[in-house]
């Protein structure tokens, strides 16, 4: 089987790699020839331009960014046959799986999303949500999550409107706080110092903050102006942050305990585990400092 992987961006050359140790051949197809001959060089792929590639496969994985996307599936939508498999891995889902619909209404469309860097030597243990929209989809999907569960990946199945709901707090947040964080510790003179003698909580802070700030615009830009209802979440995030300033600036010690043993109990409800918190967050710091 051969498999195009359209777009030789970071996530696109990790997917060449990978499909290619799963003995499958593979073609990359990007705007950037210099890219593709550097490509060819070293990993001994076959290269061509979006229509050659596209065309020219059984399965086509698109791995652009969401702001070239519709482009790109304009230019590879002629050559699109009956019962091919088009997917893409973009971070937000709706938009995406409803220009696949439109530009390629012969094919196989599947929405999914890796959710993991580039930095990921497998995907054992890492997450893909799949995002099918019809029976044909469904059936697919059911297939590629038991290929994928057969290489240890953790596969979630749901629409793409519930995939984005879900990224609105699992990326879209945590990304806005982490770049605002950022921002304010830059400003802190000390900034250097302070990761010198920094504790847990600290270095999990500084850890968000810089990752974020890290992240390529482009992928901020995607979340923060295609995941639905992420504006209220964020603005809920400021006017929590206000609620809990004004207690410390009222020097309210009773209250300030009163509303931390409210959010234990809520956590105790969820089934949150105190000794499994502070294991997984010592490990995911671990993990980032090597």
């Amino acid at each position: 089987m051969k498999i195009a992987v359209i777009g030789a961006g970071k996530m696109g050359v990790w997917f060449a790699k990978f499909f290619q140790r799963e003995g499958y051949s593979v073609v990359v197809a990007d705007r950037k020839r210099d890219k593709l001959e550097k490509l060819r060089s070293e990993l001994g792929v076959e290269v061509a331009d979006f229509a050659e590639a596209a065309g020219n496969a059984d399965q086509v994985l698109i791995c652009v960014s969401i702001s070239a996307f519709e482009e790109v599936a304009k230019k590879i939508s002629p050559v699109i046959h009956e019962g091919q498999v088009v997917m893409d891995i973009c971070s937000v889902k709706e938009y995406p799986v409803k220009v696949m619909h439109e530009h390629f209404p012969c094919a196989i469309v599947l929405g999914t999303h890796p959710v993991f860097g580039p930095g990921s030597s497998s995907i054992e243990n890492k997450t893909f949500v799949l995002t099918p929209t019809n029976r044909q989809e469904e059936a697919f999907a059911t297939d590629f999550k038991k290929w994928l569960e057969a290489r240890k990946a953790r596969v979630f199945i749901m629409s793409p409107r519930k995939h984005d709901e879900l990224m609105s707090v699992v990326l879209g947040l945590p990304h806005f706080l982490g770049l605002v964080a950022c921002d304010m510790l830059l400003e802190q003179a000390a900034y250097s110092e302070t990761k010198q003698v920094a504790g847990t909580t600290y270095r999990l802070l500084f850890t968000l903050a810089e990752v974020a700030a890290l992240e390529t615009p482009e992928l901020f830009a995607s979340l923060q102006l295609n995941l639905p209802d992420l504006e209220l979440l964020e603005n809920a995030f400021i006017e929590k942050a206000c609620e809990w300033l004004k207690l410390i600036k009222q020097k309210d010690r009773e209250a300030i305990s009163r509303r931390m043993e409210q959010l234990k109990a809520k956590l105790r409800q969820k089934g949150v585990d105190y000794e499994r918190t502070y294991e997984l967050m010592y490990k995911m710091l671990e993990a980032a400092e090597n």
